[in-house]
């Protein structure tokens, strides 16, 4: 390892092993070493992992990158202002990605029991409506019918969907 200095990140990914630095010894883990140790595994299973080794060097790369760029003195800056040069912890991100992931789920059930009390006419509307892009004559031209049809079937739907939404 003659680039001692490199971040862990460059020098795993410029090695032909995986790399593990110490405080006091850097060690490689080769192609060899690791089917010596493993011999279930295969040569795929060593490129898989050291890619994944690559992913995670990068990334921990990158979120130090983040933290640190942006270096101030602390008595130079109001508190106010240290809160927007904070980088979340990686676990505040993974319970944030689960808390949006939980909401999203949350909302597309919502939606799909809202779209299951519409009639299945106010259904059929109402996604020609708001996700077709439709206006109201063209839907009425494509279901022979007059405008002022579609347009209080819509009502009627938006009304069954704002009580769904309201919790009634």
């Amino acid at each position: 390892m003659k680039h001692f200095a490199q971040t862990d990140y460059a020098v795993n990914k410029n090695a032909d092993g995986i790399v593990y630095r110490f405080a006091n010894q850097t060690v490689v883990v080769t192609l060899e070493d690791y089917l010596r140790e493993n011999p279930e595994k295969t040569a795929a299973d060593f490129s898989a992992l050291k890619a994944l080794s690559d992913s995670d060097y990068y990334e921990t790369d990158r979120r130090d990158y983040r933290q640190t760029w942006k270096n101030t003195p602390l008595d130079t800056l109001f508190e106010e202002e240290t809160a927007i040069l904070a980088t979340p912890s990686m676990e505040d991100d993974f319970i944030e990605h689960e808390e949006q992931r939980a909401l999203s789920v949350k909302q597309k059930d919502l939606a799909a029991k809202a779209l299951d009390k519409l009639t299945d006419v106010q259904r059929r509307r109402y996604l020609m409506y708001h996700v077709d892009g439709l206006t109201m004559r063209e839907i009425a031209e494509r279901e022979g019918v007059i405008h002022s049809k579609i347009q209080n079937s819509l009502a009627s739907a938006q009304k069954k969907i704002k009580k769904v939404l309201a919790g009634g």
